[in-house]
């Protein structure tokens, strides 16, 4: 997956892409009846031993499913969504029971899947079929040059860069919105950049790095890589979202909804014999309330994270005394709005795009009946 955080624009419109908007899960969680199937059918499944129950193990293949319909990459893979892994085989077993009723399982899968759809109303996932017309288009568009130019710029050269080491690069600062699919994605790089290179004419020659050639022999690259993606096309799933505090802004300005959401995460947050809990559990609230913020959860984008550490430093929220929960939620409230500040301040939007190796519907079994 390739993914940027910056100030861009949303990827153009084209005819032949499809947005996935969360609705078609709202729809069967929403159909009693089909969900009621869907669920049984699933719980069959998943319940290998028969007892009517699912243990750990059983769930262990639901949790799979729900990571890859997440986008997580699978597990072992990092600690990050190894974490979200943890967190989600959590809320099916509440991080003590051994077994799971269908009752449970069905509840719990209906909010999993409720705030995937209400994840992608908010940032909707575009699915592109790239075939290099729009590379094509951006090399012989008027903007080829100064963008070319700016690249070239940016990932500099040495004394020993050779222009192919900048070509590989300049590649992997194009986007969707030019054409290119990401060549971070081996299969990019194997099937399409390097078999281009390959039969680009100057793949084995020492030539010198300067800017004008570099405009030149890019874009006969360029126009390789465009033919390529004409005989294979690339699938690509790209989302964009903008974290500008608004989401924030909407919880703190509605007490109702504020308060209902820190009484349900502080629900599941320790507290010793005299009612009172470590501010350290802070930054455990905050993922837990994340959702109703509009905040990505912890780990999961950089810039946040970032912003978060520094507020947590600046007001010693990261202090391991014992507060009284009205102190508790008060500090919580306190965090929320600096964060709000610093993203109204400056606004973080993330992209992402990712190749789609397999036929969307068998990425994951979650949502097959």
């Amino acid at each position: 997956m390739a993914c940027t955080a910056t100030a861009g624009s949303s990827v153009k419109e084209k005819s032949d892409q499809q947005v996935i908007d969360g609705s078609s899960i709202m729809e069967l969680v929403e159909n009693d009846e089909a969900f009621s199937s869907f669920v049984d059918h699933k719980f069959k499944e998943l319940d290998k031993d028969n007892d009517g129950q699912l243990s750990v193990k059983e769930l262990k293949p639901a949790v799979a499913d729900i990571g890859a319909a997440l986008g997580l990459p699978a597990q072992g893979s990092s600690p990050v969504s190894d974490n979200i892994y943890s967190e989600v085989l959590n809320e099916f077993t509440h991080g003590q029971e051994e077994k799971v009723s269908k009752t449970e399982f069905k509840e719990v899968l209906s909010d999993i899947l409720i705030g995937m759809a209400a994840g992608l109303k908010r940032d909707p996932v575009v699915i592109l079929r790239i075939e290099g017309e729009d590379l094509l288009e951006f090399i012989d568009g008027p903007s080829y040059d100064a963008e070319m130019a700016s690249i070239f710029s940016e990932i500099g050269y040495s004394d020993n860069a050779t222009l192919l080491d900048c070509i590989i690069k300049a590649f992997g600062k194009l986007t969707v919105d030019q054409g290119m699919p990401p060549p971070s994605d081996s299969w990019v790089m194997c099937n399409i950049v390097e078999a281009a290179l390959k039969s680009w004419d100057g793949y084995d020659r020492g030539v010198p790095v300067s800017k004008i050639t570099f405009l030149g022999e890019f874009k006969k690259v360029a126009k390789l890589v465009a033919r390529n993606l004409k005989e294979q096309p690339v699938i690509v799933a790209h989302s964009e979202n903008t974290f500008d505090g608004s989401g924030i802004k909407r919880l703190l300005s509605n007490k109702f909804e504020l308060d209902k959401s820190l009484n349900v995460a502080l629900a599941n947050v320790p507290k010793d014999r005299h009612g009172k809990i470590s501010a350290g559990c802070l930054q455990v609230m905050l993922d837990a309330v994340a959702p109703s913020t509009g905040l990505p959860p912890i780990g999961a984008v950089e810039q946040i994270d970032k912003i978060v550490a520094d507020v947590f430093s600046t007001t010693h929220a990261d202090d391991k005394k014992m507060v009284k929960e009205d102190e508790f939620k008060k500090l919580l409230t306190e965090i929320l709005w600096t964060i709000m500040l610093q993203l109204e301040d400056n606004p973080i939007t993330v992209s992402s795009s990712s190749v789609v190796h397999e036929p969307l519907e068998s990425s994951s079994s979650i949502l097959q009946p």
